[in-house]
């Protein structure tokens, strides 16, 4: 199947690639760009406002086209596409309304048309009071994504407050504490951070779907942020004995990143590990620098790309893995988990509201990374990859030789 996407976004696309191959057992192409000419192809995703020189003609198989628009521009919209049966997903589009629509295009592509003409009409007047249901949903999911953000936004505020109050009678200004109140107030002071940094979360996943943000990328040092992260969760950790062993080895080429959303992003899955790691379990971080296929994101599926795969497996990115001892996750939940809200049923439910891991997702999303979880025979693993910007190794270097001449400089 040919699948053609209308768009200059990168992360629309990069999401259509990613649906595809989840839901096709066979080939699909993938093909996007901006035409002069309107595209041919067994579905098309356009991108609202059109940037081909004509609007699309969608009267004689409307089941073969999908707009992406954006909620402000449904009026306009609705003046150069008049056809009432036109699929619309507004912005930003989300997997799963994405994943809903293509598993239809991909139905009706498959099927032998002879033995469903019958049904074909029945089931296109069913379908059209979807679409029109699903539009008003997504209407109503963005009121509500709207006002969450605004309420939760007031919300952190008395949460800052109450963590600094907590840490300020932790440094006794106002008198010495006995060691009983001590630990009460660290255990509130822990508990305020852990339930600020939720609200935070919250917040980041409310908005960011509407916001393009670009981290602020600088030269770090990932073993800082593990050490941070470690420093957050080590009350969680101590209380349930877990043992926590680090490996962490350097990148030739520095890191690009975040150094506060990365810390956000161990912070998370640490959490989510300390959770469901039984007590006197173990937790096991690992780091090391990685090949990282982009284009090639599932093998085993039937997803054919526009370019050649690489033939150098020099590493190109910074992986970190994070395994504990924990229950072993169900297979079919292995990508649900990093869903937004998204949890399955049972005593060892991982996603834990889907806050923690979709926030996850998303800062790595936005470093142009990778996050995924799989089972192993000593407990489930948490990997994430960030790239590795070789572009910039001259710049870190000279930026390295500044400081050895300052250091020499010094000691003499």
């Amino acid at each position: 199947m040919n699948v053609k996407l209308i768009s200059n976004d990168a992360e629309l696309s990069n999401l259509c690639r990613e649906v595809l191959a989840d839901i096709s057992e066979q080939a699909c192409l993938l093909s996007s760009g901006v035409p002069d000419d309107a595209p041919e192809g067994d579905v098309c995703i356009w991108d609202f406002p059109f940037q081909a020189k004509s609007s699309p003609d969608i009267g004689s198989n409307p089941s073969r086209h999908l707009f992406v628009v954006q909620r402000s521009d449904l009026p306009r919209f609705r003046e150069q596409i008049t056809a009432a049966a036109a699929k619309i997903l507004l912005k930003p589009v989300t997997r799963v309304t994405l994943e809903v629509f293509l598993t239809q295009a991909v139905a009706d592509y498959q099927e032998n048309e002879a033995a469903t003409t019958l049904l074909r009409a029945d089931r296109d007047e069913i379908l059209q009071c979807l679409i029109q249901t699903n539009l008003r949903l997504q209407e109503y999911d963005q009121d509500r994504t709207t006002f969450l953000a605004r309420a939760v936004h007031d919300f952190r505020a008395p949460l800052t407050a109450l963590t600094g109050y907590s840490g300020l009678l932790l440094e006794e200004p106002l008198g010495p504490l006995s060691d009983g109140q001590k630990e009460i107030l660290r255990r509130m002071h822990h508990s305020a951070k852990r339930l600020s940094r939720m609200a935070a979360a919250m917040f980041q996943l409310s908005v960011g779907r509407h916001v393009k943000r670009r981290p602020d990328l600088k030269p770090g040092d990932i073993r800082e942020c593990i050490e941070q992260a470690l420093h957050e969760i080590m009350p969680f950790a101590d209380d349930k004995r877990i043992e926590i062993r680090t490996d962490v080895s350097l990148s030739d080429v520095p890191l690009q990143f975040e150094p506060g959303q990365i810390e956000q992003v161990l912070i998370n899955i640490l959490d989510n590990a300390c959770k469901f790691t039984p007590k006197a379990g173990l937790i096991e971080i690992r780091g090391y620098p990685f090949f990282w296929e982009r284009r090639a994101a599932r093998p085993h599926r039937g997803l054919s790309l526009e370019r050649r795969q690489h033939t150098s497996t020099v590493p190109n990115t910074y992986r970190v893995d994070i395994q504990d001892s924990g229950a072993s996750i169900p297979e079919d939940h292995l990508e649900s988990i990093f869903e937004e809200y998204t949890s399955y049923a049972g005593g060892s439910d991982r996603s834990g509201g889907g806050l923690g891991l979709a926030i996850a997702r998303m800062i790595l999303s936005q470093h142009e990374g990778r996050v995924w979880a799989e089972n192993t025979d000593f407990g489930p693993r948490f990997s994430f990859v960030l790239p590795i910007y070789q572009r910039e190794f001259p710049i870190y270097l000279n930026h390295q030789r500044e400081r050895l001449n300052q250091v020499e400089e010094r000691q003499c």
